[in-house]
């Protein structure tokens, strides 16, 4: 594994723990989530579990552990050789400023990844999903910032927040700062946008501005993308910053990788 902004091979937080967050949802208001997840390699899956198994919609840290082992997930070590190598590099720093990720995509590539304390420190996987049927679904994982402080949950396993599914009108993911998403409810607000009539792609848009607009001091360091997907297949996504891309694909094509507009060129 070599992409080291997401999942398996994340970096970890300041002391060293590699912890992933999931979210998943339905078109019926079903959802599942984990956060400050340890040892278990697909989050998303437990996440799932969540969902089908529980009366609940979250579980976290220690229990999210024991739920996951219970389902038969194996216990691995997440920490690879290069990501302890690059820990180590920065604890003689220890040097931390989330910096906005000019080359994030929804899949986790990051082209030209440098070492730790500097630029591209974190990733998210957002998928959103239309059947023929109609229905929507969707689902967000990461491991979210590296040198977090143990414990730190962003945006990603929570519903509303990183993801938001509403079975009459779209579903929206988000990636970036999650901290920013989550003070304005990001998916949830891209939603509840197109619910009042907009297309995805204003809805993306307004609701990156609303970051923009109220948070104008910071906002050119800060990188907060949604995408976003209408019950009729209609698409939009939008950035703070440039770089932000995206891959849409269906039963008769391949995936399309396509640059999503910005705030800021």
């Amino acid at each position: 594994m070599k992409n080291h902004t997401v999942g398996r091979a994340g970096y970890p937080d300041r002391d060293g723990h590699v912890s992933l967050d999931a979210s998943i949802m339905d078109d019926q208001w079903r959802c599942g989530a984990v956060a400050a997840l340890e040892h278990i390699a697909h989050p998303i899956s437990v996440a799932r579990r969540v969902l089908e198994k529980t009366p609940h919609v979250m579980l976290v840290g220690a229990g999210a552990l024991q739920f996951a082992l219970e389902q038969g997930f194996p216990r691995e070590e997440l920490l690879t050789p290069e990501s302890d190598a690059a820990w180590k590099a920065w604890l003689k720093t220890q040097t931390y400023k989330p910096i906005a990720n000019s080359e994030m995509s929804t899949y986790g590539h990051v082209p030209n990844s440098k070492l730790p304390g500097d630029v591209h420190n974190h990733d998210t996987l957002g998928i959103l999903a239309l059947d023929q049927q109609g229905r929507l679904s969707g689902a967000c994982t990461t491991s979210g910032m590296a040198w977090k402080m143990r414990g730190r949950v962003g945006d990603s396993p929570i519903i509303g927040a990183g993801l938001y599914v509403d079975g009459e009108i779209g579903a929206a993911t988000s990636t970036g700062v999650g901290e920013e998403v989550i003070r304005n409810s990001g998916s949830f607000l891209v939603v509840e946008l197109m619910r009042q009539g907009l297309s995805p792609q204003r809805a993306c848009e307004e609701a990156v501005m609303r970051i923009v607009r109220r948070r104008p001091e910071t906002a050119k360091s800060l990188q907060v993308g949604f995408l976003a997907l209408s019950r009729q297949g209609a698409v939009g996504a939008f950035a703070i910053q440039k770089g932000f891309v995206y891959a849409r694909c269906d039963q008769n094509s391949v995936d399309q990788i396509i640059p999503a507009k910005s705030a800021f060129l």
